[in-house]
């Protein structure tokens, strides 16, 4: 059974239907204890980081009992985010520190690092345009189950403004302004800043990637 955590942070319908093409439909569970029985824990997400407050103490400790017993987690966009120490969108509202660091926000960095896959339209009178929003290049940095089957250069799906940085943890980073942490890896604990649900067949193995670690 896959648990796809519902803390109000939306995404929820796109990423079940993905699951659902593969064979593994999710339940959405109503109180921490469900997650005691999971397989396997998708924790997605958009919008600010202020919404994962709603994982409070009972979810935080269902889910770190869940990696406790070897079982797998995935965080998809604000997900992934959570997984590190917290972000200065909400500086008071930590996250699960699985991963250290600080999540904040693109800046332009292209001045000191050349760009890999930015280009002309995704600038507005010379200034990048955040959020960052559509496809790009994600760069392996690393061995990884998580991307196992990925090819190098894999063009992947991006809707966001803040981003996690490029630390031991990261097995993927992509560039949009300056690198960030595109994909990250602890262990059997995941998480991507992009969108699998909406990034095509690279998505998808991805996803697979996942139910072979917890089916």
């Amino acid at each position: 059974m896959i648990a796809l955590i519902d803390y109000g942070a939306g995404n929820l319908t796109s990423v079940r239907k993905a699951l659902a093409h593969l064979d593994a439909p999710a339940t959405t569970p109503t109180a921490p204890a469900d997650l005691d029985s999971a397989d396997g824990i998708v924790v997605p997400g958009v919008g600010n980081f202020e919404v994962t407050a709603a994982l409070g103490a009972d979810w935080r400790s269902a889910i770190e009992r869940h990696i406790a017993r070897q079982r797998p987690l995935l965080g998809i966009c604000v997900g992934m985010q959570w997984l590190f120490d917290g972000s200065t969108e909400a500086p008071g509202h930590p996250g699960l520190q699985m991963m250290q660091g600080t999540c904040t926000v693109i800046t332009d960095q292209e001045d000191a690092t050349p760009a890999v896959a930015s280009g002309p339209s995704d600038r507005v009178g010379g200034r990048l345009k955040v959020p960052h929003v559509g496809w790009n290049t994600l760069r392996t940095t690393k061995p990884s189950w998580l991307l196992d089957g990925i090819s190098e250069g894999a063009q992947v799906y991006f809707t966001h403004s803040f981003a996690a940085p490029v630390t031991d943890d990261c097995v993927g980073a992509t560039r949009y302004g300056m690198e960030f942490a595109a994909a990250v890896e602890r262990g059997l604990v995941g998480g991507v800043q992009f969108h699998p649900e909406k990034s095509s067949d690279v998505g998808l193995t991805i996803l697979r990637n996942f139910l072979r670690k917890a089916l």
